[in-house]
C-alpha cells in the first residue's frame, strides 16, 4: 500500500473566505474559487439545458389535460425507488390522477424495461410509461409499448449504447446530444430535473392560477438520498441538491418514509449527513430490492403517516439484517476461494493474483452479488466481478458447514449466470465489458452500468471462457500502478487542529461523498493504549508526535491475530477526525482507516 498526499496550493481568494486548513483540503479537490463552496439552491444548472426536457414536459402537460394513465417503471435499488417516489408525489402535487408504479422483479425481469417488463406495462392499459432511472438500454421494451400505442418517456442517467430507443422523449444528461453542464445526476436528480421543468410550464399555461404552486423544494429530501445512494460524483450541482436535502432533514422537514428509517437506522435526524445516509439509510432500502422487492421502499417513501411508515421501516430493518447474514456468509465462502487462489499462486512460481476476480457458486444469492463484490474489491485491490445463478433467490445453505468443492464454485450446463462487478480507479469497468463483448461475440448476454459499477449476464457454460477473456483483457487495461493500492490523504494535521472544534467543522464543510471524498489524515502517533472492544475494534489512546496532547482513536474490524501488538510503540495513522457523541458528551475520536507499524 502507498499513502500518497494532495498537494495543491490554495489561492489568495479561497484563502481570504476558509480557514487555511479548509482552504488546503479543499483545493485538493479542485476548488479555488470561493463561488463553488455555495451551495444555495439559486446555483444548480437550469433544466432546459437537459436535451428533451421541454419536449418531456409537454408530453406531461398533455396527458395531465387528458387525464390520461401514467405508469412509472422504477429501478430496484434506492435511486430507483426515490425517483419513483419523487415522481409519483410531484405529479400528484401538480394535478395528476391517475399515477401507478411497478418495480421489475430483478430475478425473473432483469434490469430496465425489459420486454417482460412491457407485458407486464401493457396489462395496466397506461397511456404514458415514465421510466425512472432505467431505460437508455430499453430497445426492444419501448419499441413493444410503442407498437401498443403507449407513450414513453425515458429518465435515467447511465451511460447510452450505440442507438437510443425510439421513446417519445428521452431525458439523460449522459445522452450524446445533450450538452447539460453536469454528466453526474443520479436518476432521481434527472427526475427531479424533469419535474421542475413540468411546473415551470404548467405555471406559464396558467394552471396554478386558482390553486397552491408546489413546492418542489419540499422533495429535496428523497433527491440527496437517492444521490447519496447511488455513488455519483458529488459535483457542484450534486453537492447542492444533497446539501439542500440534508438541510430539509435536520430540520424534520422530510418524509415521514426517511425519518422512520433513520430512527430505525439508530441516526440522528438532527445531526444527518451523507454518512448516515450512504451506510444507514440506504442499505435498509437497497435490502429490499436485493432479497424481496422494493415496492416496500417505495411505499415506506410515499407514506405520510408516522406510524404506517414506522411499520415499513421496521419491515425494512429486518429485511437488512438478513442481508447482513447472507453477505456474512458469502463473504465466508469467498474467503475460502480465495485461500485456495493465493495458495495457488505461491506454489505457481511466484505468480500473483490476476488482475480480475470472477468468482462464483452454486448458492450465492444474486441479490447480494454487488454488496460481495465491493467488500472483496475494497479487500484485494482489484476489479470483482460476482456470479450467482439467475433461478437462485435465496441463499443455498448454512456456510459454516459447507463444504468447498468442484460443485461448489462450477457452473452448471443450462444455467444462466448474473453478475455484479465493481472496480478500481483506473478501470472502466463497462468499457471493459465493452470490449470483451466486441473481441469475443455471444459469449455476453447482456451488459451495463456505469466506471465503477457494472451487471452482466451470460451462460453458464460461458463462463470459464468469459474468465479468460476478461482477465486478458483486464491485463490489457490495468498496469502496475493501477494494482498497486494508493490512499490518497490532506496530509499531517498541525496538532493545535486536533480538537473537537476541528471536527465539527469538517463535518459542515461537506456534503462529502464520491469524487469529493471526506478529509483524510495521515501522521505519527505514540501508542499509549490499545485494547479490543467489540469483537474486532481495536481502541486506542495515542499522542501525536511534537505533543503532549492525548487522544481517543478507534479502528474499526481489525485483524484479531496482529492487534493488539504490545510491541508497537510507535505507528503511522491514517484517520479521519470524528465527534464521539456519548451519554451527552461531545469530543473528538480519530477514526482510523490503516495502521501502519
Amino acid at each position: 500500500m502507498l499513502i500518497r498526499q494532495r498537494h495543491a496550493e490554495p489561492s489568495q481568494a479561497l484563502l481570504a473566505n476558509v480557514s487555511p486548513l479548509l482552504a488546503r483540503i479543499y483545493a485538493g479537490r479542485q476548488i479555488q474559487d470561493p463561488a463553488e463552496l455555495q451551495l444555495d439552491a439559486a446555483g444548480l444548472h437550469p433544466p432546459a439545458q437537459l436535451q428533451d426536457i421541454e419536449k418531456a414536459a409537454a408530453l406531461l402537460t398533455d396527458i395531465r389535460q387528458q387525464q390520461g394513465r401514467i405508469l412509472i417503471v422504477a429501478d430496484f435499488d434506492a435511486d430507483g425507488a426515490t425517483s419513483c417516489a419523487l415522481v409519483i408525489r410531484a405529479l400528484t402535487q401538480m394535478g395528476f390522477h391517475h399515477i401507478d408504479y411497478i418495480v421489475p422483479d430483478r430475478f425473473t425481469c432483469g434490469y430496465g424495461l425489459s420486454p417482460e417488463v412491457a407485458d407486464m406495462a401493457l396489462a395496466r392499459k397506461p397511456d404514458l410509461v415514465i421510466t425512472v432511472d432505467n431505460g437508455i438500454s430499453s430497445i426492444t421494451g419501448v419499441a413493444a409499448l410503442k407498437a401498443a400505442g403507449v407513450k414513453v418517456l425515458i429518465t435515467d442517467h447511465h451511460l447510452p449504447g450505440d442507438t437510443l430507443p425510439d421513446a417519445d422523449a428521452i431525458v439523460n444528461p449522459n445522452r450524446f446530444d445533450c450538452t447539460f453542464p453536469s454528466k453526474n445526476l443520479a436518476g432521481v436528480g434527472v427526475a427531479f430535473y424533469l419535474m421542475l421543468a413540468l411546473r415551470a410550464q404548467l405555471r406559464q399555461a396558467g394552471a396554478f392560477a386558482d390553486s397552491k404552486e408546489p413546492q418542489l423544494a419540499d422533495l429535496l429530501d428523497l433527491v440527496a438520498l437517492g444521490t447519496v445512494a447511488d455513488l455519483v460524483p458529488l459535483d457542484r450541482n450534486n453537492r447542492i441538491l444533497v446539501e439542500q436535502g440534508l438541510r430539509r432533514m435536520r430540520a424534520g422537514r422530510c418524509c415521514a418514509g426517511i425519518a422512520a428509517i433513520v430512527k430505525r437506522a439508530g441516526r440522528n435526524l438532527g445531526q444527518l449527513n451523507t454518512g448516515d445516509l450512504g451506510f444507514a439509510v440506504a442499505p435498509r432500502l437497497n435490502a429490499a430490492g436485493r432479497l424481496e422487492d422494493m415496492s416496500l421502499g417505495i411505499s415506506c417513501l410515499l407514506s405520510d403517516d408516522p406510524i404506517n411508515a414506522d411499520r415499513f421501516a421496521v419491515e425494512l430493518n429486518a429485511i437488512n439484517e438478513e442481508r447482513k447474514r447472507i453477505e456474512t456468509d458469502m463473504r465466508e465462502q469467498a474467503a475460502i476461494i480465495m485461500a485456495d487462489r493465493e495458495l495457488q499462486a505461491l506454489a505457481e512460481a511466484g505468480n500473483e493474483l490476476p488482475p480480475i476476480l470472477c468468482l462464483y457458486r452454486a448458492d450465492w444469492h444474486q441479490g447480494v452479488v454487488g454488496i460481495l463484490a465491493s467488500r472483496l474489491k475494497e479487500q484485494f485491490h482489484r476489479p470483482v466481478l460476482v456470479f450467482a445463478n439467475a433461478a437462485q433467490t435465496t441463499p443455498g445453505g448454512n456456510v459454516a458447514t459447507a463444504q468447498h468443492d468442484a460443485a461448489d464454485v462450477t457452473a452448471s450446463e443450462g444455467m444462466e449466470l448474473k453478475g455484479s462487478g465493481r472496480s478500481i480507479p483506473g478501470l472502466h469497468l463497462r468499457d471493459l465489458l465493452d470490449r470483451v463483448a466486441s473481441q469475443h461475440p455471444g459469449l455476453i448476454d447482456r451488459f451495463g452500468g456505469h466506471a465503477m459499477a457494472a451487471g452482466l449476464s451470460l451462460a453458464s457454460d460461458q463462463l470459464e471462457a468469459f474468465t479468460q477473456a476478461v482477465t486478458e483483457t483486464a491485463r490489457e487495461m490495468l498496469d502496475e500502478e493501477m494494482l498497486t493500492r494508493t490512499v490518497v490523504t490532506d496530509g499531517n494535521i498541525a496538532a493545535q487542529d486536533l480538537q473537537l472544534a476541528t471536527a465539527e467543522t469538517l463535518r459542515e464543510a461537506g456534503p462529502w461523498g464520491q469524487a469529493f471524498p471526506e478529509p483524510l489524515f495521515d501522521g505519527e502517533f505514540t501508542v499509549l493504549d490499545q485494547r479490543i472492544v467489540g469483537s474486532n475494534h481495536l481502541k486506542l489512546r495515542v499522542r501525536p508526535h511534537g505533543s503532549q496532547q492525548s487522544l481517543d482513536a478507534i479502528a474499526f474490524n481489525v485483524d484479531t491475530d496482529i492487534w493488539p501488538n504490545p510491541s508497537c510503540k510507535t505507528v503511522r495513522l491514517v484517520y479521519r477526525l470524528d465527534v464521539n457523541d456519548f451519554r451527552q458528551q461531545r469530543q473528538l475520536q480519530l477514526v482510523v482507516d490503516h495502521i501502519l507499524p
